[in-house]
């Protein structure tokens, strides 16, 4: 049976949040100046280019998780934060074309993902999520790490 095109659906409800999130998220970082996108405002706090970052490889990542409902196994933690350390270091067209083309992903996903299975439990290192979980996921990152990056913004005087 295909995916439900009810626009009141969970689905297509989450898919197109995420894609407004995404939005969202890049105006939230092109409010910064250039040089600052990169800037943390001190201690272990992340910059705004190093959660979009996290945004944009993790919107992928749960497209998988969303059709095959199974955790890699094999998933290194070192390697995902590298690949994120050096996409947030790169420049801002790459970050977000990534982000971008990986959020369009996750909302297709989020709409294949069969009503029937939204209460399916899948197993997640640190417990069962239900589906519905998992595609609700990207838009609620996304819509956290606008905060920090609007409060960096704040901090730089920039929400006058």
């Amino acid at each position: 049976m295909p995916p439900s095109r009810d626009p009141y659906a969970l689905q297509e409800y989450l898919a197109a949040a995420t894609l407004k999130a995404a939005a969202d998220l890049e105006a939230a970082l092109l409010r910064l100046p250039e040089d600052r996108r990169d800037w943390s405002p001190g201690g272990d706090a992340r910059s705004a280019a190093n959660v979009v970052a996290e945004c944009a490889i993790l919107n992928a990542s749960t497209a998988d998780l969303v059709r095959t409902r199974a955790f890699p196994e094999d998933f290194d933690l070192a390697a995902y934060q590298r690949a994120r350390g050096e996409l947030a270091a790169g420049d801002t067209a790459t970050l977000l074309a990534l982000l971008q083309k990986n959020t369009g992903t996750a909302a297709a996903a989020i709409r294949a993902a069969p009503a029937e299975d939204l209460g399916v439990p899948v197993a997640m290192p640190w417990g069962p999520m239900t589906l519905a979980q998992v595609i609700a996921y990207p838009h609620w990152n996304m819509s956290y790490h606008e905060g920090q990056i609007n409060y960096i913004a704040s901090i730089l005087g920039l929400l006058k």
